[in-house]
């Protein structure tokens, strides 16, 4: 049984609001270059560290003061890296979208084109965020509309990066088979964003 002086002396290490709120303060400009030496860019690095401290305070505001340190360094961490994640997906699309042209079947893979978008981010600029915002939200929705092999072999070369052996294995089929799929996605979605006046 546990008793009620322990329960009190618990409760007695737990942050306050207070508390809190002097430790968030005395760590944001900290966080900010660590956030900016990470992702190079001050608005993304500022939007990261916001979000980790509202984090902080509503899931683990609960916890004893002397844990928030290490709290937020891996909260901090998780969302650096989560938003390195949302700009290698947005880069990825807007990579390949320039490669997309109409080819013949047995032609190059798109993807040997496409520039490797680990260290590429979210443009400077909202107005080039959110034309890039645009596009993707297009491009996404003409991969919806893809037949479903079409689609499959698609995201298994150019999002996974898989080889075409690789793919091939995945869906069960020839590296033939692999090939005119892609082959026929990409210039299914080429033709469609053309359509709506969008040309690489």
């Amino acid at each position: 049984m546990v008793k009620a002086s322990t329960i009190t002396a618990d409760r007695q290490t737990l942050a306050t609001r207070t508390e809190l709120s002097d430790f968030l303060a005395s760590v944001e400009r900290r966080a900010f270059r660590q956030a900016q030496f990470a992702l190079r860019n001050e608005d993304a690095a500022l939007d990261v560290v916001q979000e980790a401290m509202l984090k902080l305070a509503d899931k683990y505001s609960h916890k004893p003061l002397e844990e928030l340190p290490m709290l937020f360094q891996r909260i901090l961490q998780n969302a650096v890296r989560d938003y390195m994640r949302r700009a290698k997906v947005r880069n990825f699309w807007v990579s390949l979208f320039s490669t997309l042209a109409p080819r013949e079947e047995d032609e190059a893979d798109a993807l040997d084109n496409v520039a490797s978008a680990d260290d590429a981010f979210l443009p400077d600029k909202p107005d080039a965020r959110l034309e890039q915002s645009q596009l993707l939200a297009i491009i996404e929705k003409e991969i919806d509309r893809l037949p479903p092999r079409q689609r499959e072999a698609f995201l298994m070369r150019y999002w996974e990066e898989l080889d075409i052996a690789e793919t091939a294995a995945a869906m069960g089929c020839s590296e033939g088979s692999v090939k005119t799929h892609c082959s026929r996605a990409t210039n299914t979605l080429a033709e469609a964003l053309r359509a709506r006046g969008i040309k690489p």
